[in-house]
């Protein structure tokens, strides 16, 4: 008695256009679980927000202030109050029969409003109201598997799916939720316009889970689509460095370098891979053309001297003292510059500069470098 009480009480509310009071009632209805199978619960409700949405769209048309955030609201409402209603209409029978009363009109009706939900994503998003602009997006795409829309076929025909997804996988990157951000980007990365920053929130939220193997798995693939995008290739390279997959980070800088062979980061790390793969006479040809590109690279002039150290010590010890002392020398002219241009990378030139002056009988500088070093 007390629910048909308040279910007349609502419906008078909505006659007389008092819609939150209708929408309150119901709400507090819902409370209680011996309601939530109630069809006419969910029916009140509908139209209660329904009633809403237009009052807001009637001030929209006519330029009235309008709650553009509570506007939106109503629509992804409706969706969900008339998903769960559909979920109740359609149980089977006693004889095991579906037949669903209200979700041909339903979907039609929800359908026209859909693209508004599309709208309502773009909006927080603009605001910066990460949370809710997936909630929009969210309810917009998942249509496409709500038995409330069979027959509308969103996967295929809804162009805008893959975008839908993009926005919504962006959106759970910007709260920094790596599941949310995993959800959707099959779907995301039929955006082709912006497959490469999907690709790399995908990847951030691999590694926000710590899966490394898929981290590089993403990685490679953003790299092998998109190689001059900013993103993949450092990343790749700082992967196969760590794992002392030298011969791997060769191989991406060569082909890096085959797309842009000027490129001053795909040259820098060729070189760096050389260096730690030991050819040290490649290394230095690679650093040279750097150079010649610009000469303002610190850590090319670190890795040119380090590997004319490499020559000079090899060379030492099959006795060969003129060649050694020629390395040692060219080291020294590199390892010198990179100490000017980073004098408080200590312990990286400090080192260097012992062995090479050591090696060059420069007693003075030698002194210098071995006072430093105690210190």
């Amino acid at each position: 008695m007390a629910q048909k009480k308040e279910l007349s009480q609502a419906r008078s509310y909505i006659k007389s256009g008092n819609y939150d009071g209708a929408d309150q009632l119901m709400m507090n209805l819902l409370k209680d679980t011996a309601n939530r199978a109630n069809e006419k619960v969910y029916l009140t409700l509908y139209d209660a927000v329904r009633g809403k949405y237009n009052q807001g769209n009637e001030k929209f048309y006519l330029k009235q202030s309008l709650d553009t955030a509570a506007f939106f609201g109503n629509v992804n409402r409706m969706f969900m109050v008339l998903e769960t209603l559909d979920s109740i209409d359609a149980r089977p029978d006693k004889k095991g029969r579906v037949a669903p009363s209200y979700r041909k009109r339903h979907a039609s009706q929800m359908d026209a409003q859909r693209s508004n939900l599309f709208n309502g994503g773009v909006f927080h998003v603009r605001k910066g109201n990460w949370k809710d602009a997936y909630k929009f997006f969210q309810t917009y795409i998942d249509c496409r598997k709500q038995p409330l829309f069979t027959g509308y076929d969103y996967n295929t025909r809804d162009k805008r799916m893959p975008e839908a997804a993009y926005w919504a996988t962006f959106s759970a990157y910007k709260q920094h939720d790596p599941e949310l951000t995993l959800r959707y980007q099959n779907t995301a990365l039929l955006d082709s316009s912006r497959a490469a920053f999907t690709l790399q929130y995908v990847a951030e939220a691999y590694l926000w889970q710590n899966d490394r193997d898929l981290y590089l798995t993403t990685l490679q693939e953003g790299f092998r689509r998109f190689p001059q995008f900013a993103y993949f290739f450092p990343r790749l390279i700082d992967e196969y460095t760590r794992l002392g997959q030298h011969e791997k980070a060769l191989a991406a800088a060569d082909s890096a370098i085959a797309v842009n062979d000027s490129s001053q980061l795909f040259l820098f790390a060729k070189s760096s891979a050389l260096l730690r793969l030991e050819r040290n006479e490649a290394c230095i040809e690679v650093c040279q053309r750097l150079i010649q590109l610009n000469d303002s690279l610190s850590e090319v002039y670190f890795n040119a001297g380090t590997a004319h150290m490499n020559i000079a010590m090899m060379a030492s010890e099959d006795n060969d003292k003129k060649t050694a002392s020629q390395h040692y020398q060219s080291a020294r002219t590199y390892m010198e510059t990179y100490r000017k241009m980073c004098p408080d990378e200590k312990s990286k030139w400090a080192p260097a500069l012992y062995r090479i002056y050591l090696n060059l009988n420069m007693g003075r500088q030698f002194d210098e470098i071995d006072e430093l070093l105690k210190k």
